[in-house]
């Protein structure tokens, strides 16, 4: 059955794509951001005349977190294509529980890697 979506299951699923698309760019801005904290970093060092051990680790977590935007991206066109479809067909899309799941453990281990990373620069 092709039933036509209401208005404002459509627009809520436009307003989710979005909200997807947000969080993709804040993560790919946040991973610029920490990668060229290294950069900055040496700079200071050169200028000052002191020397700084740098492990790469800002570069390093900078990338992953702007692969981890490229991936929200992705998966935020996915869920809007999937979505749309399961409502042109007047049925409910829901999000799997993993996905779920991997995004919150996700978000917990930036956390505790930004936290752990905060403490020992003090």
């Amino acid at each position: 059955m092709n039933a036509a979506p209401r208005a404002t299951d459509t627009l809520a699923n436009e307003r989710t794509f979005l909200a997807y698309v947000r969080t993709a760019l804040a993560f790919i801005g946040f991973g610029f951001v920490v990668a060229r904290f290294a950069l900055f970093e040496r700079e200071v060092t050169l200028l000052a005349h002191i020397s700084i051990a740098g492990t790469g680790a800002s570069t390093a977590f900078g990338t992953i977190m702007a692969v981890a935007g490229i991936l929200t991206g992705a998966y935020g066109s996915l869920r809007y294509t999937l979505t749309d479809r399961a409502l042109r067909r007047d049925k409910v899309s829901a999000m799997p529980a993993w996905i779920a799941m991997a995004g919150g453990v996700v978000i917990t281990v930036v956390g505790l890697i930004v936290a752990i990373n905060l403490y020992r620069t003090q």
